[in-house]
């Protein structure tokens, strides 16, 4: 966005004589229009720090340059009385573009410079389950019913640390407690996203920003864009660049670890020998457009390969995975969106008539409105009918229905409070990989109420 000529001078008279003089190395290079700087000058705004972008018509719509930023800091800087919180996130503003305010003439003092330069964010989460499942294979007692429960506090914290203008650490520490047993377990316990070891730093990566080239480097975040997560949700060991404007390519390379998509029952049967589980070599590219756009589409090609993996996935002594995904998504209006992806494994033999269920996944999700954390009283609602086939996904980011399994999945999302936000699930559908004759009925309840800070 570029800033009009009246916000120009006001920015011009609050600085003052200002040095004009361009000092700063390149200081008309953009913002990235993920860049933190855009909330924090949105939240100086909404408390009447900066007058003038209360409307936030400039987030995400166009990146503006570090140059304007800069300009939007001063007129912060130049506010007599603030309060703390506001004034800690001025301080950082000023340290993150010091330079292009040292070429407006704003002193920020080397000590300044270096202050808060990690930004920590977290979350504090309940979150409880209920699952239900009839005659699977799984069950030592093939005649009952399948009952289980699962309770779970977690903290969660998100540190950021600013390493320069470019490169940016990152890392995800979670503690978890089983609130059924009241203490902490090892092992894996359930096919949702829940290890309870007690701390455990979850994931971290260095990330490099380059304008429409991103680079991560580590154990990284990565949820499939084709797919909006249908695939995989979860840490990859390894690296990722993606790069594009309108039609974006990322592609990752690394390891990824298959112990949190087994359910208790399959811990427990021995399939993991170790807590660590078999970790698979993994290869991925993705080709989509913005994920912005009225339509969207994506094509992406995933490879796996790990024996025992395979074996469990695939049977007959395969050790590769090859899936293959599409997505299609409509945003009908502002508020309704309608979703599709579809994923096949090609190394599937379907002349194993046991095989024939797990070749396949698909997704086809209506969604309307949706919940933001600092909006009380906004929601969001969405009823899906979904396909997890064992060979054509890893790690869904879905929290009623689970690992092989098919059926409809409905959710409502609500915000009571800012920054407190309740979530509502439930799945009613069939396991996949029953045998005939079976009872495969399933259904799953899931809730959770998290604390944002």
């Amino acid at each position: 966005m570029k800033k009009s000529l009246i916000s120009t001078l006001a920015t011009a008279l609050v600085v003052g004589a200002a040095s004009t003089t361009f000092a700063a190395a390149n200081p008309f290079e953009d913002v990235p229009a993920d860049h933190w700087a855009y909330d924090a000058v949105a939240q100086l705004a909404a408390d009447g720090v900066i007058e003038g972008y209360g409307d936030g018509t400039y987030r995400g719509d166009q990146e503006i340059t570090r140059y304007e930023m800069a300009q939007m800091v001063a007129r912060a800087m130049a506010k007599g009385s603030v309060s703390g919180a506001d004034k800690a996130m001025i301080d950082k503003l000023a340290a993150e573009f010091a330079d292009e305010l040292k070429s407006l003439g704003v002193r920020v003092a080397a000590l300044e410079k270096k202050a808060d330069n990690v930004r920590w964010q977290g979350t504090v989460r309940y979150r409880y389950i209920s699952d239900r499942h009839y005659e699977n294979n799984h069950s030592p007692y093939p005649e009952d019913k399948v009952r289980t429960n699962y309770q779970y506090v977690t903290l969660r914290l998100e540190p950021e640390m600013r390493i320069n203008k470019h490169w940016t650490g990152h890392a995800r520490i979670d503690y978890n407690t089983d609130m059924n047993s009241a203490v902490n377990t090892t092992g894996n316990v359930s096919g949702w996203d829940v290890d309870t070891n007690g701390f455990r730093v979850e994931r971290i990566w260095a990330q490099g920003d380059y304008g429409r080239l991103h680079i991560l480097l580590g154990k990284l975040p990565y949820i499939t864009n084709v797919d909006g997560g249908m695939l995989l949700d979860d840490n990859v060991s390894g690296g990722q660049i993606t790069f594009g404007n309108k039609v974006k390519a990322t592609i990752t390379v690394g390891r990824w670890n298959e112990a949190a998509d087994l359910s208790r029952a399959e811990y427990d049967e021995g399939f993991v020998q170790s807590p660590h589980g078999p970790t698979s070599s993994y290869q991925g590219i993705e080709i989509y457009n913005d994920r912005d756009d009225r339509i969207t589409w994506g094509v992406g090609y995933h490879h796996l390969a790990n024996r025992a993996m395979g074996d469990y996935r695939l049977g007959d002594g395969k050790k590769a995975l090859n899936i293959w995904e599409v997505g299609l998504g409509w945003k009908m209006t502002d508020t309704l969106a309608l979703r599709g992806a579809y994923a096949w494994d090609t190394a599937v033999d379907e002349s194993l008539p046991w095989m024939k269920d797990s070749k396949r996944a698909f997704s086809i999700e209506l969604a309307y409105k949706g919940a933001n954390p600092t909006d009380k009283g906004s929601w969001g609602a969405f009823i899906a009918y979904r396909r997890l086939g064992s060979a054509a996904v890893l790690m869904p980011t879905y929290d009623a229905i689970g690992f092989e399994q098919q059926g409809f999945e409905l959710g409502l999302d609500y915000v009571l409070m800012k920054n407190c936000q309740a979530s509502f699930k439930y799945f009613t559908g069939k396991d996949l990989g029953v045998g005939a004759g079976k009872d495969d009925k399933a259904n799953t309840f899931f809730t959770e109420l998290n604390f944002f800070f």
